[in-house]
């Protein structure tokens, strides 16, 4: 642990982790520009989430759906990505003794392989995403899963500030 808190710091004491860090706007400005493609990203998924779950547009095709909002969620996640990362460079010593970062990240993880999964396998399947009718239970716990992973991972992030260290 020693080794990875000291390559935190030395990622905050680069150029761009010392900017942000002194800088009297630039932290609040980038997370709000993480905020507003957290919003944007996870927004629509959750509502593709709901349509699987049958909660949501259900006289309208999983298919176009996800095809019309799939261009906004991916530019909601670079958004997301880049300044994540920026906010971490800032303050990297910090976040990673942070109790709820690694829960974060674990879930992020399950939630960028489940949306894989989905994308690549469980929809490419004919049966999967008929254009009428309810939806396979795969598919519906596709939904599910996805949009539980994505609520606990916006928890565990907003988290991060107000638990700094294990008790």
């Amino acid at each position: 642990m020693s080794t990875l808190l000291a390559m935190a710091e030395k990622l905050e004491q680069t150029g761009i982790g010392t900017a942000i860090a002194e800088g009297r706007y630039a932290f609040p400005v980038i997370e709000g520009i993480h905020l507003i493609g957290l919003s944007m990203a996870v927004g629509l998924i959750l509502l593709i989430d709901l349509r699987l779950l049958g909660a949501f547009l259900p006289d309208v095709s999983v298919k176009a759906l996800h095809r019309q909002l799939q261009p906004y969620v991916f530019a909601g996640f670079a958004i997301v990505i880049l300044a994540g990362v920026l906010l971490f460079v800032c303050e990297a010593s910090v976040v990673i003794v942070s109790p709820p970062w690694p829960f974060k990240m674990f879930f992020l993880v399950l939630g960028g392989a489940n949306a894989l999964y989905f994308e690549f396998i469980t929809s490419r399947r004919p049966e999967a995403l008929p254009d009428h009718g309810p939806l396979p239970g795969n598919v519906r716990y596709a939904g599910f899963a996805s949009f539980a992973l994505w609520v606990l991972v916006i928890v565990c992030g907003r988290l991060i500030p107000y638990i700094p260290h294990w008790a």
